[in-house]
C-alpha cells in the first residue's frame, strides 16, 4: 500500500508559491525550503549554486537491493506575474478558492515539485524497494536551463535509467518535446542623415528582408514536415526587433537587431536549418550592403521517447491504476529541463504533471487540488512500477 500525504502536498505547494522565485530574485529561498523538507525526511540533500542566488537541490533515496534508477525532475523558478491588475488574486498568495490553488507557479511547476517530493516520501514509507530514486529540483528552467546543464555536468544523471519531469500537462503522458533554437541577428550599416539616405547604409530595410526570409523558411518547414500528431507545426518566430530610437527620427541608425525563437519538430535537422539561415543572411547582405551576423544563443533538439520505454509504461500503468483510465499520449509544445537531460545525458524522458497544459505563464494561474493530489499518487505508483519493471542491474 502506498499512501501519499495529500495535505502535505497541498501545504508544500502553498509554501513554495508564496516565495516569489522569479529570475530577478533567484531561487535560493525556495531551494532552502525544499532542502529543509528533504532533510526533515531524513534525506541528505545537496544544494549546489549554479549562479549567485540560483541553486539546484539534489537528493537520493536508495532502496534495499539492486535495481534501476529513476529521476524526478522539476524547477523552482517562475516567470514574472506581469501586470498585477490582470490578476483577481494575489499572484503569490497561494489562495485556495473552489478547489483551486491560485498563484504564480502553482502549475508551472511548484505543484509538480511538491507532488514529486511527497510521492518519493510515500514510496520510502511504504517499505523496501529495489533500485534508487533521485530528485533534482532545479533553477533557471524558464531561462537558459543552466540548472539542468549543471546537473548533467556534475554527474547527477549518471546511471539514471529514466526521467519523469513533473510539468503541467493536463493528464497527458508527453513522450515528445519540441526543439528550440534561439538566434540573435545583428545588422550593421552606416549612420547618416535621414534626408540623405544615399550617404548611409540603412539596416532597417535589410532586417525587414531578413524577417521576410524567415517567414519563407517557416512556410517551407511546415510544408516539408507537416503537423506533428503531438507537437503541431514548426515555427520560426521573430520576437524582438530593434533599430534606431524614436527621438532620432531624422537619423538612419548604424545598427539593428532581430531575435528569433525557432521551434522544431522531430525530423527537422538543426544543422541544415542553421545553414539555411546563414545562406539567407548572406543573400540579404550582398544585396543591401549591410553586414549581417547571426549568433546561436541556444540549441535544444526535439526529443522523442518510445511509448514502450519502461519509464513511459510505468507512468501509463500508474495513471491507469489511480484513475481507472488509460492516459492519452501527448507532446510538450515548448521545451523542459528534460530536453537538456536527453540531449546531454541520453536518458529517456517523459513529461507528466498537475495543472492544465496551457495555463503556464497566464494571469490567475492555478492548479486543481484534486489534480495535484492525484498526480502525487501517480508519481508514487509510477516509481514503484518502474523500479520493479526493469531487471536488477
Amino acid at each position: 500500500m502506498i499512501e501519499v500525504d495529500h495535505a502535505a502536498v497541498i501545504d508544500l505547494t502553498r509554501r513554495l508559491v508564496r516565495i516569489p522565485s522569479t529570475a530577478d530574485r533567484g531561487e535560493a529561498e525556495a531551494a532552502a525550503l525544499v532542502a529543509e523538507v528533504m532533510a526533515g525526511y531524513g534525506w541528505e540533500p545537496t544544494v549546489e549554486e549554479v549562479a549567485p542566488g540560483r541553486p539546484n537541490v539534489v537528493a537520493r533515496v536508495d532502496g534495499d537491493r539492486p535495481g534501476p534508477t529513476l529521476l524526478f525532475c522539476g524547477h523552482l523558478d517562475v516567470v514574472t506575474p506581469g501586470d498585477p491588475s490582470e490578476w483577481t488574486v494575489d499572484p503569490f498568495g497561494a489562495e485556495i478558492v473552489d478547489g483551486r490553488l491560485y498563484g504564480r507557479g502553482a502549475a508551472d511547476m511548484k505543484g509538480g515539485v511538491a507532488a514529486m517530493i511527497e510521492a518519493v516520501r510515500a514510496v520510502e514509507r511504504a517499505g523496501p524497494f529495489p533500485g534508487s530514486i533521485r530528485l533534482a529540483i532545479l533553477c533557471d528552467e524558464e531561462g537558459m536551463m543552466a540548472g539542468a546543464k549543471a546537473l548533467v555536468a556534475a554527474g547527477h544523471v549518471d546511471g539514471v535509467d529514466g526521467v519523469i519531469v513533473g510539468e503541467p500537462e493536463g493528464g497527458e503522458v508527453c513522450v515528445s518535446q519540441k526543439g528550440a533554437i534561439r538566434l540573435r541577428i545583428d545588422a550593421t550599416g552606416k549612420m547618416a542623415h535621414g534626408a540623405m539616405p544615399h550617404e548611409g547604409r540603412n539596416p532597417i530595410p535589410a532586417l525587414a528582408e531578413v524577417v521576410a526570409a524567415l517567414g519563407r523558411l517557416e512556410a517551407e518547414l511546415q510544408r516539408l514536415h507537416g503537423r506533428h500528431p503531438h507537437l503541431g507545426l514548426p515555427y520560426v518566430t521573430p520576437t524582438v526587433v530593434e533599430a534606431g530610437s524614436l527621438p532620432q527620427l531624422n537619423v538612419i541608425p548604424s545598427h539593428g537587431v532581430v531575435a528569433v525563437d525557432v521551434r522544431t519538430v522531430p525530423g527537422v535537422d538543426h544543422g541544415e536549418l542553421l545553414d539555411r539561415v546563414h545562406s539567407d543572411l548572406a543573400s540579404v547582405a550582398a544585396s543591401s550592403g549591410v553586414e549581417l551576423a547571426v549568433s546561436v544563443i541556444d540549441d535544444r533538439p526535439p526529443t522523442v521517447t518510445p511509448t514502450d520505454a519502461p519509464v513511459v509504461e510505468a507512468l501509463v500503468a500508474a495513471h491507469q491504476q489511480v484513475t481507472g483510465e488509460r492516459p492519452p499520449f501527448g507532446g510538450v509544445p515548448g521545451t523542459t529541463d528534460g530536453t537538456i537531460l536527453h540531449r546531454d545525458a541520453g536518458v529517456p524522458v517523459v513529461v507528466y504533471g498537475p495543472g492544465g497544459k496551457w495555463i503556464a505563464h497566464q494571469a490567475d494561474e492555478f492548479v486543481e487540488l484534486d489534480d495535484l493530489t492525484r498526480c502525487a499518487d501517480v508519481f508514487a505508483r509510477a516509481a514503484l512500477e518502474f523500479l520493479t519493471l526493469l531487471p536488477p542491474l
